[in-house]
């Protein structure tokens, strides 16, 4: 495994190995080595305290991240590398960090006091693995397990729950019964945990592949920041078009979308306004009239609650609104809409209501999903064939409209824009003759 270990890396533990202390790769850079995955960071723990390691690598640039808690990062050799002291953490009064840490010499004593036994791992630079609670059986086994008793782990530190079922997710691993119970016991805790540290295990989880299983068996957890979704589980759909309660549909629809934010997010809020829009006709059947616009709404506060970025909420809020659009095979109509919309959008729109019509899990999906694939097919065609789908498109521009005697101003952008509409149409060919011949016929309304 040595062999695995990048030469600046192994340069960083000679380092502290010649300087005569302990120096260990420790945490998800083990377990990531172990899997034959990339590790995306390089933590390494040392015998060595922030002032030794500060000595050791006095001719590198370094960086003072958490000296309190005995990390110093080293810039030079390819880093960043965190480099920190064995320690044993005090009391975590506030949910997320030691109120105070002890420097100790022993590699098993700062290895026990890590979250998840996978991540509890250390390798010496020739690829010598210290394994003191059986972490490299877990990660055979596939199995998420705490370090020590979970409840303490999670009081500790409670976004470690959310980092469970992240790795649950993103891994492909189940939970051991007794850190699972952990989990659902002490999910309270997040209340107390930043919105951004939430967002970015939140943005991870939903990107895995298992996050069908996870949303299943944890859902409770996501209720603890993210309440509305509570309100789906045992919603009923009667109607001809639906199998599933509205929170089993949701899941089913996340699982149909590529492992995309923006895909994975409008899937898991796209029904939200169905359980405030429901309503039951005299023939039994439910309906959601005006669900789309609610969905969206709440999507928005939900999003900005946990201070996601402009565009993607911009993004997600416009998807849900639209995931429920009527398509209609025509000509005009769709090159409307990719106009509308723009390609990337228009694919996205597609995504979502195929992976709709697939989680609703009824006998009318197959004709659905046929019926979306044609005009899939249609709108693609319409788009490779070069059709004029944008103002840029068009074989028009302003200078072109101020030559024939439109005056500079508002009404050459409006000129254009319904010159763009009638070549949606299919009404005027999209030839500068006839545009020309379209706009001395439109100037008049604008005077």
């Amino acid at each position: 495994m040595g062999q695995d270990i990048p030469a600046l890396v192994r340069w960083v533990l000679q380092q502290l190995e010649q300087a005569g202390y302990q120096g260990y790769l420790v945490g998800g850079c083990v377990r990531d080595l172990l899997r034959n995955a990339i590790p995306q960071d390089w933590d390494i723990c040392t015998s060595a305290r922030p002032e030794e390691i500060e000595q050791v690598f006095s001719g590198c640039p370094m960086a003072d991240t958490g000296r309190q808690h005995g990390t110093i990062t080293v810039l030079a050799q390819g880093g960043p590398y965190e480099i920190t002291t064995f320690r044993v953490d005090g009391e975590y009064s506030d949910g997320r960090r030691p109120d105070a840490v002890r420097f100790v010499s022993e590699l098993e004593a700062d290895l026990a006091r890590r979250d998840f036994t996978v991540n509890a791992m250390a390798m010496d630079g020739r690829g010598r693995i210290y394994d003191p609670f059986g972490g490299q059986a877990d990660l055979r086994a596939g199995v998420i397990r705490c370090v020590g008793t979970p409840e303490r782990r999670f009081q500790e530190d409670a976004l470690r729950v959310m980092r469970g079922i992240r790795f649950c997710s993103v891994l492909g691993f189940s939970m051991e019964a007794g850190t699972a119970q952990g989990v659902h016991a002490c999910r309270r805790g997040l209340e107390r945990v930043a919105a951004e540290r939430i967002r970015q295990e939140l943005t991870k989880l939903l990107q895995g592949p298992d996050v069908g299983r996870v949303l299943r068996e944890f859902a409770d957890v996501l209720w603890v920041f993210w309440p509305e979704l509570e309100q789906m589980v045992g919603v009923e759909q009667h109607n001809p078009w639906h199998r599933w309660d509205v929170w089993e549909h949701t899941v089913r629809a996340v699982e149909c979308v590529p492992p995309d934010l923006v895909l994975r997010l409008t899937m898991l809020l796209h029904d939200l306004g169905k359980p405030v829009c429901r309503t039951t006709d005299r023939e039994g059947i439910d309906h959601f009239y005006g669900h789309q616009t609610h969905s969206a709404r709440m999507a928005g506060e939900m999003l900005e609650r946990l201070r996601f970025d402009r565009r993607t909420k911009r993004q997600v809020v416009e998807l849900v609104t639209i995931h429920d659009e009527r398509l209609r095979l025509e000509d005009g109509y769709l090159r409307h809409q990719i106009s509308h919309l723009g390609v990337e959008r228009w694919h996205q729109l597609l995504t979502i209501q195929r992976a709709d019509r697939i989680a609703q899990g009824s006998g009318r999906s197959a004709a659905a999903l046929e019926q979306l694939e044609q005009i899939a097919r249609r709108g693609e065609a319409l788009i490779q064939s070069g059709s004029c789908l944008g103002l840029k498109e068009l074989d028009i521009d302003g200078n072109h409209l101020l030559a024939a005697g439109v005056p500079a101003g508002a009404a050459v952008g409006e000129i254009l824009r319904r010159l763009l509409d009638l070549v949606l149409e299919g009404r005027v060919a999209n030839r500068r003759g006839e545009l020309l011949q379209a706009a001395r016929q439109l100037y008049p309304l604008e005077r």
